[in-house]
């Protein structure tokens, strides 16, 4: 409890769009290059270990493909989107303290955690309203999650599931409203740990709904994506962390994008 960590990252993404074909573009694909850093607290509440975080990004992104069957391309830089989530452990990890916390972590080989968290995607990034591609969404997006973790010896199961809500954007391209219904997600992570600070996981994910609504249509582009996600985290000393991930996801409909990513995260302690 009332530690502080930080993280800077790096992430390189590929993805091949395919569009609303009404919107005249084909064979997209796009680059894109993130920043990040990241800053969590940790901190008591109601006798419940919780937490903060606080990110925020810095994006290069490139997009090429055909407009009304000509090749074109476009690019954007700036902010992306910040991101504010703040969890709570409602059953399991008691809000202990220095080596409190290290006598628990040590004599416990069996235990299960239950918690819930909201994450908050501000509208903050770069957005031109009279632009279809941008960083920013030019919205507030809404995250609950709800989850449960249970370890044993060294192998660590977690299920958790999430509903985003998002607000309308008003300032959609070429003075359109866009609102999107709720997009449902379901992740599941496997992990193992070899020593304090380094672990393997593999982790995979799926989402449903999402469907946009232009001046109050519906636009029948319901999202489905399956995704996967590979990660290594090592320790350099006491304080400091490397984390290396990759990330998949495919669309299962006509509409989508399908990524890949690769990311690197170095995070310290203090």
């Amino acid at each position: 409890m009332d530690r502080n960590f930080g993280g800077f990252a790096f992430a390189h993404t590929v993805a091949d769009i395919s569009f609303d074909p009404t919107l005249l573009l084909e064979n997209v694909a796009m680059t894109l290059d993130t920043c990040a850093v990241k800053y969590i607290r940790t901190f008591e509440l109601i006798e419940k270990s919780s937490r903060i975080d606080i990110t925020q990004g810095y994006q290069k992104g490139e997009w090429k493909g055909l407009l009304d069957g000509v090749p074109a391309s476009t690019s954007r830089n700036g902010l992306s989107d910040t991101f504010v989530r703040v969890a709570m452990n409602l059953y399991g990890a008691p809000p202990l303290r220095g080596k409190e916390f290290g006598a628990y972590q040590s004599n416990v080989n069996n235990k299960t955690i239950v918690g819930a968290a909201l994450t908050v995607r501000m509208p903050t990034g770069n957005y031109q309203k009279d632009k279809l591609l941008n960083l920013g969404q030019n919205r507030f997006a809404f995250r609950p999650q709800f989850g449960i973790m249970h370890t044993s010896r060294n192998w660590t199961t977690e299920l958790t599931g999430e509903v985003a809500f998002y607000t309308k954007n008003d300032e959609f391209f070429n003075g359109n409203t866009l609102d999107q219904k709720p997009l449902y997600i379901v992740q599941y992570h496997l992990i193992h740990t070899f020593k304090p600070g380094q672990w393997v996981s593999i982790s995979a994910g799926y989402d449903y709904g999402g469907e946009n609504r232009l001046n109050g249509v519906d636009k029948d582009d319901t999202k489905q994506n399956i995704g996967w996600k590979l990660s290594y985290a090592h320790p350099i000393n006491r304080y400091l962390g490397l984390k290396v991930t990759y990330l998949g996801t495919r669309t299962q409909e006509s509409t989508g994008s399908d990524t890949d990513t690769l990311a690197v995260n170095i995070s310290f302690a203090w």
